[in-house]
């Protein structure tokens, strides 16, 4: 990923809105012709990024509390996708998550991204919540009568192969964060009408 996106990325997790407005507090949006006047682009993100770069972010206390929030359940959910209990192999509820964030005292930072808190925040919570970072691998076989689903599937996780078969028919291979199994097995059943063929190869763990 290039830097522009990185930043646009970054940007993007800590905005309340995506609109430019010309008066929170009344509603009034910023037109594309005042943006491109005053900004020299209507990119909203390029603009919000120009104003955290230059301008002064009038920021309410409700505002602030609703983009720690937002970005607080995003760091949640990482942790939640990208990690599991290393007893059982299953991911934590969020709630569990949550409530641990809450007790190692983990302060939201709306100047860093959510992947960098979400990782400094696993190393806090492993001093009271067992986690380790897992990757499954899934074999999935598909019949012929679903191969217009394949670009969906395909995107489920990170494609490491595909088979063709004569009948049409395909094999993917698929590797996904450890706590999204579920979650993805749901949606190929989904997308498959539960014709599927589904099978774990491998789930890897990194560190407990």
């Amino acid at each position: 990923m290039g830097i522009q996106k990185r930043k646009k990325r970054n940007i993007s997790e800590v905005l309340v809105s995506d609109e430019i407005f010309k008066d929170a507090n009344k509603g009034l949006r910023a037109s594309e012709q005042s943006l491109r006047e005053v900004f020299g682009t209507t990119d909203k993100l390029l603009v919000a990024e120009k104003v955290l770069q230059n301008g002064e972010l009038q920021l309410t206390a409700q505002q602030r509390h609703e983009m720690l929030e937002k970005m607080r359940k995003q760091i949640v959910n990482y942790i939640a996708r990208n990690c599991v209990d290393p007893k059982t192999n299953l991911p934590h509820p969020p709630t569990r998550i949550e409530l641990a964030l809450e007790q190692v005292r983990f302060g939201v930072n709306l100047n860093k991204s959510v992947e960098e808190q979400a990782l400094e925040a696993i190393k806090a919570l492993r001093t009271i919540l067992p986690l380790k970072t897992s990757i499954a691998t899934l074999e999935v076989k598909v019949p012929a009568n679903f191969r217009k689903a394949y670009n969906l599937i395909s995107q489920l996780g990170s494609l490491k192969s595909t088979n063709w078969l004569p009948d049409g028919s395909f094999t993917v291979t698929l590797e996904i964060p450890g706590g999204m199994k579920a979650e993805v097995i749901e949606k190929l059943n989904s997308l498959t009408k539960g014709q599927a063929e589904i099978k774990e190869l491998a789930q890897k763990g990194g560190q407990n």
